[in-house]
């Protein structure tokens, strides 16, 4: 037997390994989310006196019913919310054992192994929209539209430190901003959005520092903390869908600073918020910039959200970082649990972090994933990356009609969160989009290890951009 053959014997015996441990690891996962399902119903109880409706578990008061014409009024934002905002993927998310044994059902009537007919053509079925919501943002939401006030109370599970639940206005974002040292008025203005679990750091700890003294002149840096992470409020009456999103970064960035124009730069889930940001403004954005972009052309016949959910997640335990976001996507209760020990203890692990390394290496990465809650990850997660997956298409077509800026796309090859397909997707969709692969880096060290490099293509693209 050669070479290639042992190696290819080895790659399948791989996957059928990492396919029979996930269905194990999984299902057990299954199980510890209904059980944690119930400690939290208990906890949030004793606590806070009140039963909490998750959406594994939707009571009546927690659900609306009707077309997508149908509107709520939103608490954050003073435009109306639209259902159609909403993922399905919050409250729809079949158990691994139910998916596996439809997937093996599917496969064999396929193959005409067995036969089996619907009792009810799925043509002739009419489903009704339903869109599970918490039942006390219901109440919330009556109490705006009875133009009642709302005090909502952080919940016990959160961190009450003024990191994670800053004072001020609820839908104020941070917003770090560099100007020019010598007091001049910056000539461009360029905005800076950040990923999933993330905050602001993620560029000002990296490629701020490394801005020669030509761009520290002529530009003025704005990062932004997004809702419900940094040092950003994390309001609990929010769903946190990319209409709210958009909204608080107009509102605490573009009129706070009084931006006409600007250049974008954003990593993975923030590069949808630009791409809805730039459709918005299409004649104030002078370049776009967008790092491992979480787009997914979904096929026809699939279900947007559902199909979105499993590529980002597919539920396996290898790679690591496939099992973790396959967690955090899936388990409300297991994900809420990891906050409940992470988030909450922050300072702690801080600590022991520091401890460990002697202070050898700086936490703002730390910092940003450790400074969020459950309740703003949980929606941002299911409402932007998976929710939009129908938008996506006509924000392309957008940025490519009716835009004239330039479009940077950078990934790195060895992402294994989002495959190096999804940068090229946007290319055939906005077919003048540069899309550059930087070898050896993943999701993260497409910045992070490489920033001294990173700022100056930054600043190529927008000398470009101007001289265009």
């Amino acid at each position: 037997m050669g070479s290639g053959a042992v190696r290819t014997a080895l790659v399948v015996a791989g996957r059928v390994a990492n396919d029979v441990l996930s269905f194990v690891v999984f299902t057990l996962l299954d199980v510890v989310d209904v059980l944690l399902c119930f400690f939290y119903k208990l906890a949030d109880y004793a606590l806070e006196a009140q039963w909490k409706p998750c959406y594994c578990s939707s009571s009546p008061g927690g659900i609306i019913s009707g077309s997508s014409k149908i509107f709520v009024l939103s608490m954050i934002s003073s435009t109306k919310l639209h259902l159609e905002d909403i993922s399905d993927t919050l409250y729809s998310r079949p158990s691994f054992l139910s998916e596996t044994s439809k997937t093996v059902l599917d496969e064999l009537r396929r193959r005409k192994l067995i036969r089996w007919r619907r009792s009810t053509p799925p043509s002739s079925v009419t489903a009704a929209t339903t869109v599970t919501v918490n039942s006390t943002i219901i109440q919330m939401l009556q109490g705006k539209m009875g133009s009642k006030k709302s005090h909502p109370v952080r919940s016990w599970s959160d961190c009450p430190c003024d990191s994670c639940s800053p004072s001020g206005s609820r839908d104020t974002l941070f917003v770090h901003a560099e100007c020019p040292k010598d007091g001049s008025m910056a000539e461009e203005d360029v905005l800076f959005i950040h990923g999933f679990i993330s905050s602001s750091a993620f560029w000002t700890e990296t490629v701020f520092p490394n801005f020669g003294d030509e761009a520290r002149a002529r530009y003025r840096l704005l990062a932004v903390d997004l809702l419900g992470f940094g040092k950003s409020p994390k309001p609990v009456d929010s769903l946190y869908t990319l209409r709210e999103h958009v909204e608080t970064i107009e509102k605490s960035v573009l009129e706070c600073y009084n931006v006409k124009s600007f250049h974008l730069v954003a990593h993975s889930l923030g590069s949808l918020l630009a791409l809805a940001l730039a459709v918005k403004h299409p004649g104030a954005v002078k370049s776009l910039t967008i790092l491992a972009p979480p787009y997914f052309p979904v096929p026809k016949g699939e279900q947007g959200t559902q199909y979105v959910l499993r590529r980002v997640a597919p539920r396996r335990v290898w790679p690591p970082i496939t099992f973790g976001s396959s967690v955090i996507c899936w388990y409300e209760h297991i994900s809420r649990t990891v906050c409940l020990i992470l988030c909450k203890h922050h300072r702690l692990w801080e600590r022991v972090f520091k401890f460990a390394t002697r202070n050898r290496v700086r936490t703002y990465l730390m910092d940003g994933f450790f400074c969020h809650a459950h309740h703003a990850s949980w929606h941002t997660l299911h409402n932007i990356i998976c929710g939009n997956a129908g938008k996506m298409e006509g924000y392309l077509d957008e940025v490519r009609d009716r835009l004239n800026c330039d479009v940077a796309v950078f990934h790195g090859r060895d992402d294994e969160l989002l495959p190096l397909e999804c940068s090229y997707a946007v290319k055939s969709k906005i077919p003048r989009a540069r899309v550059t692969v930087v070898d050896d880096k993943d999701h993260i060290t497409i910045v992070v290890g490489r920033q001294k490099a990173f700022a100056g293509e930054l600043e190529e693209i927008w000398r470009n951009a101007k001289s265009n």
